[in-house]
This record gives C-alpha cells, sequence and structure tokens, in this order.
C-alpha cells in the first residue's frame, strides 16, 4: 500500500514531515507498512480487533441502544514519540505533578497559596470539586496523586500543549498495555526495527507505588482494586491491573471497617487490608461522609484513612486540581511551589468567571472552545467553528447563568496521524495521554494513549463520541524527528 501519495493537509503529522514525505526515524515504518497490500494491512487490522475483543478488553458508553459491551476502536498504525520529545514531556510532567501535589497538600491544610493571593479564594471554595471533609488530610509519605493522566496536544507549530490534568480516578492504561502486546504480534518486524520502549513493567511499578504508602510497619501489604463491579466502564481495566499486580479484585461488598480498620471478607474469615487503589469517584467512597445515597462505597473507610490504619490510592479530594478552572493557574502553582518556569506549557485559557474574558468568550464563541468544568468524555463542550448559531445562542446562556462553569480555549490545530480508514490510510487528529505514578519518585510510563479521531475533520478523540486509540512507541535514544518539546 503506497503512502507516497499520502497528505499532510497542512497540518502537523506525526509521521511525515510533508506530503509523501516521512520524519526520518519513521521512514523504516512507512517502508513496511508500504510493503503490505491493501488485503494484509486490513487483516492485520481484522486480527488486532478480534484478539482485543477475546481478550476482553471492552468498553461500555451509557445509555448507547447499539449494545453494552465494545471494544475501543484501535488503529494499528502506530504514532512515534522521538527521544528528544519524550525527555521533554517527561521532565515537564514531573514538575506539573509535584507542583500539584504540593498545592493539594496546601489547599486541604494551611492554604498559604490562598492567603498570598495567588489562587482566588473564591475559585477554590466555589469548586464543585473541593471537598471539605477532606481538610486536615495528611496521606502517607505527603502524597496525594499516586497515579495521574496528562493530556496533550500537539499543535501546528509542533510543540506539545498540556490540555488538562487527570488526578482523581484516571482511565486507560489497560489500553496502552492491550494496544502494546496486541501490535507487537501484528506488526513485530517495525517493532524490533526502531527502537522502541517497553510498557510491559506497569504492572510492577504500580504495585512498588502502593506499596510504598502502606501503613508503618507493613513489610508485606496487603493491597486490593476496589471497583464499582461490572457495569462500570471501565472494569475490564480494574481487573485487568489487579491481575497485573496479583493482587485482589474487590467491591463494596468484600469490605468492612471495624474499629477503624479495613477487612477483606474471605472464605477463611476477615483479613486486614493495608492499601486500597479505588476506581470509585469521591463522592461514592464513603456514604457516611459523602454521598449518604451511595451504594458503591464503604461505610466508615474515611475514618480508618484519617487515623492511618489504611492508605487511598489516589487520596480523596485530589480533583481540586484537575478542576478545569484551576488549570489555568497551574503555571503559577508551579512557580510558587517549586521557584522554576512551567516546562509543558498550558492552552491559553479564558476564565468565564473573570468580567473581561467572559466578554471576549461570549463576543467569539465561533473562534473558540468552550468547556463544562465539572465535565468529561467530550461532553458539556462548544467547538466554536464547528457550531450552529442556535448552539452558540444555547452556550451563551449557560455561560451567563453560571460563568463559574466554564472556560474557554483557542481552536487548536491538532497535530494528525496516519489512520487505516476503509480501504486507505488518511490523516485524523490525534491526543496524547502519558501515566505517571508517585511513589518513591515520580515515574511516567515510556508511552501512553494515544486517541484518535475517528470521524474526518472531527476534533473530538473522545472514546463515548466515536473516538478510537493507537499504539504510541517512544524512540530510544538516536531515532530522533523533528518537533516540538
Amino acid at each position: 500500500m503506497s503512502l507516497e501519495s499520502y497528505k499532510t493537509d497542512g497540518f502537523f503529522d506525526e509521521l511525515f514531515e510533508s506530503d509523501g514525505v516521512p520524519h526520518a526515524a519513521a521512514a523504516a515504518l512507512i517502508e513496511q507498512l508500504d510493503a503490505l497490500s491493501r488485503a494484509d494491512l486490513k487483516r492485520r487490522q481484522k486480527t488486532a480487533e478480534d484478539i482485543l475483543y477475546q481478550s476482553g478488553n471492552t468498553f461500555n458508553v451509557y445509555g448507547d441502544k447499539k449494545g453494552t459491551e465494545k471494544i475501543l476502536p484501535f488503529d494499528i498504525i502506530p504514532r512515534l514519540v522521538s527521544s528528544t520529545d519524550w525527555e521533554r514531556l517527561e521532565k515537564g510532567i514531573a514538575q506539573r505533578i509535584h507542583a500539584l501535589n504540593l498545592f493539594i497538600q496546601d489547599i486541604y491544610n494551611d492554604q498559604k497559596i490562598i492567603k498570598d493571593k495567588v489562587v482566588p479564594a473564591d475559585m477554590i471554595f466555589s469548586s464543585a470539586c473541593y471537598l471539605k471533609p477532606c481538610e486536615g488530610l495528611k496521606p502517607p509519605k505527603g502524597v496525594w496523586t499516586h497515579i495521574s493522566g496528562t493530556d496533550f496536544v500537539r499543535a501546528g507549530d509542533g510543540e506539545f500543549y498540556v490540555l488538562e490534568d487527570n488526578l482523581r480516578c484516571p482511565s486507560g492504561i489497560s489500553y496502552v498495555l492491550e494496544n502494546r502486546a496486541v501490535l507487537k504480534r501484528i506488526l513485530p518486524k517495525a517493532f524490533q526495527t526502531l527502537k522502541v520502549r517497553p510498557v510491559s513493567h506497569y504492572g510492577d511499578h504500580l504495585y512498588k507505588t502502593l506499596k510504598h504508602i502502606a501503613p508503618d510497619g507493613k513489610d508485606d501489604p496487603v493491597i486490593v482494586v476496589l471497583t464499582p463491579g461490572i457495569y462500570n466502564s471501565a472494569y475490564f481495566e480494574h481487573a485487568y491491573l489487579a491481575q497485573q499486580m496479583g493482587v485482589p479484585l474487590c467491591q463494596n461488598s468484600d469490605l468492612i471497617v471495624e474499629d477503624n480498620i479495613v477487612y477483606m471478607r474471605t472464605t477463611r474469615g476477615l483479613k486486614q487490608v493495608d492499601v486500597i487503589y479505588r476506581r470509585i469517584d469521591d463522592e461514592f467512597i464513603d456514604p457516611t461522609v459523602f454521598r449518604k445515597d451511595s451504594l458503591l462505597g464503604v461505610p466508615g473507610i474515611m475514618n480508618a484513612y484519617r487515623k492511618g490504619n489504611v492508605a487511598l490510592a489516589n487520596a480523596p479530594g485530589t480533583g481540586i486540581a484537575d478542576d478545569k478552572a484551576i488549570y489555568t493557574y497551574v503555571p503559577k502553582i508551579i512557580k510558587y511551589y517549586l521557584g522554576e518556569e512551567a516546562i509543558a506549557q498550558n492552552v491559553p485559557t479564558y476564565i468565564c468567571e473573570d468580567d473581561k474574558e467572559r466578554d471576549y468568550v461570549l463576543a467569539n464563541l465561533d473562534k473558540l472552545v468552550v468547556k463544562a468544568v465539572n465535565l468529561s468524555g467530550g461532553y458539556g463542550m462548544l467547538i466554536g467553528p464547528k457550531s450552529t448559531k442556535a448552539e452558540q445562542k444555547e452556550f451563551a446562556e449557560k455561560i451567563k447563568a453560571a460563568p463559574r462553569d466554564y472556560i474557554a480555549q483557542p481552536t487548536l490545530s491538532l497535530s494528525r496521524a496516519p489512520t487505516l480508514i476503509g480501504n486507505g490510510i488518511e490523516g485524523r487528529h490525534v491526543d496524547f495521554r502519558p501515566y505517571s505514578l508517585y511513589g518513591e519518585e515520580i515515574f511516567t510510563l515510556p508511552g501512553g494513549l494515544t486517541r484518535v479521531a475517528l470521524k474526518k475533520g472531527s476534533l473530538v478523540v473522545n472514546s463515548s463520541q466515536g473516538g478510537g486509540s493507537k499504539d504510541t512507541w517512544v524512540l530510544g535514544e538516536g531515532e530522533d524527528f523533528g518537533g516540538g518539546v
């Protein structure tokens, strides 16, 4: 299948420098793809999809009438990240997570950053993500954000920009690991030719991270993964990660709190639990503290946590640092706590709570991307250039009614990557989510989830909105190609 006719259409492309001309490091991959017939490429694509489905790596889209169980659409053409780009991304992510961790600790304790007027108090206390029951919390080893995912986009200038932070229960790592396992089988020659850094050791790093926060004196801690259950959209991932670490997968009915100690029910009686990797949102984790109607949480777990008898990852309350309005202050947060300039830059952002910025947003809705600060998955969003006058009017009313709930950003020219579409290969827009673990130190897996907007011209990559994924190959030293960060 010849890629000489591939068109970049003026976008920064992850594999091609210009029309039909690959980046130097991508040349070997493009050559091997060219050697495959169209039928062979499609056959390999079908094989990859069959493997993923048979593995059970599926997700649910709530309310989807087409069926409850489906694989995340997967494209077998990988996305490459140079070692130079990766080195800078890695440093930027570590700096960001370190600063945000200090920010969360401060916000729920001394609140110095508010007293010094770096971040406005009303911006903190008006956030739906600020949890008053977390005031005074001091997590084990001082770490709140044990597992995080940082969303990046690459713009037309070739630079990576942080789109948002995910510090509560970030999902998607199972796709990273499964996509890699599949692609090593589907394109083995290409994988061996390029110096691709491994991702298979993530489970080991996750286990070490969780073991690190165990209560003192627990050299062989009992660690569990807490899931909302089989109907959760990411249940496969919960089970997958428990299996990768060799630890039990629990639902709330498997756990009980007695005398501020968490126990797991087993066939041999109760067994004390030391560390819980919880995949349940904050508001559902303990019905005696947060939502009283929660049927997913464990009554009393927050008291056990406060007394240091169990560790939770991530710590409750981390959502205050990934509120989309707080995001705009992250460069100032980094400067305040670390005395450094941000390595990974934000996308320019307008806060609708601010009178002047709101006026600008309302006057330019046809040019901007407007986001609801407390929604995700591509919901609650207006993409100005692709919106109708009626949609713009609707969002204008929403912004005027609740300005704190909205931010706006310029419409970026997102980078594209070659994607198998029908019988040909076409460019599709992509983003990038690397995953990090904060234990004794901050570790970022050399890879990540590349999400791809499969609809032509679409900028929405979310799986719930028709997006798919690609394997991300972070190249070793000496395999660089041009680009930004």
